[in-house]
């Protein structure tokens, strides 16, 4: 078998956001902020959200049978399965036990996994943990399945534009199209409370904006610090940014994405790379002599290497900002919501090319890693997998709320959040068919999904839903 584990990686992929979502324009005009505070200051322009049909466990549901439906997987070749996400609708049951249901109905019950938490770093831990379980002596042949999904949702003020909610599946072997260059990676972990969830009686964080923003730029920096110095180790050469094709960052909003870029280059600048040129260098020289404390407080700094970088952002990251901008942050699914943007932009020539993540989770966790692209063969071939994620059909399906709406919506779910003893409103009427959604919480607490069918299949799905409910 040891022959066999060569580029692992992801096979395949799919994604689901709810259908429901609301323009970023509105919203501001709606909260009275200024024109362009949301649209241009976050660079966001749309914000997708759940209704009171729709949570983590139903996107999850959702994508996972698509998953396996569209890449024509058996169940029962599924072993080991990995959940990401920081929303939290038990404090002891996994939602990858929810998920077993899709498993259990092909008779497979061996499969290895729970759920990962910390921030938006979820899913890369769930991701990490299932490529490790492929390379390691435990692997029985099997694929893994990594699940990220989230619900992002703020209370009322500045931080409620910053919201999203997503799932997102990646089937993990080997011969992968998307592999990993394990070798280059580089984490920075430490002790803050930049954002956090104490309260465990409400959905919402509290949050420190500004020092949530240094401490995403500090751990990047470091990630970048060793993901260079072990490249440099491997390859007997520097690394800067032209060594990689595309950078896909975590994205809780786009503006911190282009600063993100913009840091990159200003630490080529301080690392002397040759590939820093002239032009640039002369914006960033003036802020050389700044210490990093400093460097993360300047405006100044920001801005001159925002423009320094401006022609390598749009070539190199704007093809991942394409879904975070519409669907906003969607915590641990977010980064691969942005990969998966590059998927869907350029999969037609990303064979042979290198992506370099950067994974960040609140409190805090980070990691800088890197996938190498060939083109690989159906149904595991990047055209493939960006047909299956239907990205242009999926978002021209969507339907815009008023902003009246979407406040509405989150009253209704503060109201509900761990509450027992209710039922839905069951509208699944903007819903695809095929997509799961919440019918009612029982006076234990328990959860009961439906699935939405075709109306021509109506009679078929609905003789095996006790079964997908665990009725």
């Amino acid at each position: 078998m040891d022959s066999q584990r060569k580029d692992v990686g992801i096979l395949a992929m799919d994604i689901y956001f709810p259908p429901t979502c609301v323009q970023q324009e509105s919203l501001e005009a709606y909260d009275g902020a200024s024109k362009g505070k949301y649209t241009i200051g976050l660079g966001q322009d749309c914000m997708g959200f759940c209704t009171d049909v729709e949570d983590v466990i139903s996107m999850s549901l959702t994508v996972v049978t698509s998953l396996l439906a569209k890449y024509q997987i058996d169940p029962r070749q599924i072993g080991r399965l990995e959940v990401g996400s920081e929303t939290v609708i038990d404090k002891s049951k996994s939602i990858k036990t929810f998920l077993m249901q899709i498993f259990e109905e092909s008779g497979n019950t061996d499969v290895e996994g729970v759920d990962s938490t910390n921030a938006c770093y979820g899913g890369t831990a769930a991701l990490f943990n299932c490529v490790n379980w492929v390379e390691s002596s435990s692997w029985d042949g099997r694929y893994g399945l990594v699940v990220c999904t989230d619900s992002a949702v703020y209370a009322e003020g500045p931080a409620r534009p910053t919201g999203g909610a997503a799932a997102i599946a990646m089937l993990i072997g080997t011969n992968a199209p998307i592999s990993f260059e394990s070798k280059y990676r580089g984490s920075h972990m430490s002790h803050v409370y930049d954002f956090y969830k104490p309260n465990l009686a409400s959905e919402y964080p509290v949050v420190d904006g500004k020092l949530s923003q240094t401490c995403y730029l500090m751990a990047l920096d470091a990630c970048y610090k060793h993901f260079c110095e072990k490249f440099e180790k491997f390859e007997g050469k520097q690394f800067s940014i032209v060594e990689a094709d595309y950078f896909v960052f975590h994205s809780p909003y786009n503006k911190l994405v282009q600063k993100s870029f913009a840091r990159l280059l200003f630490n080529d600048f301080v690392r002397n790379c040759g590939s820093i040129g002239k032009e640039a260098r002369e914006k960033l020289e003036p802020f050389s002599t700044l210490s990093s404390d400093e460097s993360y407080q300047s405006r100044d700094l920001e801005k001159a290497s925002q423009v320094a970088a401006k022609h390598l952002y749009d070539e190199k990251v704007q093809p991942s900002t394409l879904l975070p901008k519409q669907v906003g942050n969607m915590y641990t699914a977010s980064l691969y919501a942005a990969f998966a943007s590059v998927i869907h932009k350029k999969h037609s020539t990303l064979h042979g090319q290198r992506v370099v993540m950067f994974s960040y989770g609140s409190g805090l966790t980070s990691t800088m890693f890197s996938f190498k692209l060939n083109g690989g063969q159906h149904p595991f071939g990047l055209s493939n997998i960006a047909n299956v994620l239907d990205i242009p059909g999926k978002l021209e399906a969507r339907h815009e709320v008023l902003p009246e709406k979407f406040v509405e919506t989150l009253k209704l779910m503060e109201h509900r959040y761990g509450a027992k003893d209710f039922v839905t409103s069951k509208d699944a009427t903007l819903l695809p068919p095929g997509t799961f959604y919440l019918t009612h919480v029982d006076p234990m607490y328990r959860r009961f999904y439906a699935r939405k069918a075709d109306d021509n299949a109506a009679a078929a799905a609905a003789a095996d839903l006790p079964k997908v409910n665990g009725h």
